[in-house]
């Protein structure tokens, strides 16, 4: 098997050179080395076997603009990555071993449920650009508290917390939503009754805002009789609502009506 360079990553090779010039080292391993020269595509390394390492450009970090922070005679940890058969040479990762790492704590925050500052790259039709130790992840638009104005929060950091870490794929998902809800915890419950403001009217229900954070008063929630017109209702109205459901893994509130002996 030979990755985007063209060397081996057979275990058999890697065996033999390792009997050849007995290295002490395997395939995957994590080994010191110090750089003591810089080629064209790459930098020679010396991780202490009869002949250098090599450390291709690529391989320098996960973020590309990260080519300056490499300096001759600097001594740090590396990835063994694969062999050159033609060359001889082992190849060795930076960028291998700081995506181990990142994921490794990515994979630690979001078994702690943490909240997150996070800053927004770029924008695209479904949602925001941001990373998370390097790795690019993915905000969807429906998971955005404020998707009416997604233009304002290209590169400012915003609250987010995990809803999707897929190592396999490399898919990371984050919801504004559910930072936002968590934040609430202490002032929103289920029972509350409290006013909020008409921000959006569907055919389905209307949008309320309470306290800053976007609910759903569905149609069926709306009268105790069946209601089929929403037009008795304005974008902007205030109106007394009941909080429902709070659902904190997917960042969604749901407000009702009903059984509150109001018009």
């Amino acid at each position: 098997m030979h990755n985007q360079y063209g060397f081996t990553h057979s275990h058999k090779d890697f065996a033999l050179v390792l009997k050849k010039y007995k290295y002490n080292l395997n395939l995957a391993d994590i080994t010191a080395g110090t750089i003591f020269s810089e080629e064209k595509e790459g930098f020679l390394v010396d991780i202490g076997a009869e002949i250098a390492a090599y450390l291709p450009k690529d391989e320098i970090s996960i973020n590309p603009y990260n080519l300056s922070t490499l300096n001759i005679n600097d001594t740090r940890e590396f990835f063994i990555l694969a062999y050159n058969k033609k060359s001889e040479q082992l190849i060795i990762s930076i960028k291998r071993l700081e995506y181990i790492r990142a994921w490794k704590r990515i994979k630690q925050m979001k078994q702690e449920d943490m909240i997150l500052k996070l800053y927004i790259h770029r924008i695209n039709k479904g949602g925001l650009l941001t990373t998370i130790e390097g790795i690019k992840a993915f905000i969807p638009n429906s998971h955005l508290t404020n998707k009416q104005n997604r233009s304002s929060l290209i590169h400012v950091k915003i609250l987010c917390k995990f809803l999707v870490v897929d190592e396999k794929n490399n898919n990371i998902i984050f919801s504004n939503r559910r930072a936002k809800l968590d934040k609430l915890n202490k002032i929103l419950y289920i029972g509350q009754i409290t006013n909020g403001k008409i921000t959006k009217i569907t055919n389905y229900g209307i949008f309320i805002e309470v306290h800053g954070f976007s609910g759903l008063l569905h149609i069926s929630e709306i009268s105790n009789e069946n209601i089929n017109n929403l037009h008795i209702f304005n974008i902007g109205d205030i109106i007394t609502i009941k909080i429902i459901h709070i659902d904190q893994q997917q960042g969604r509130l749901s407000v009702s009506r009903r059984n509150l002996n109001i018009d």
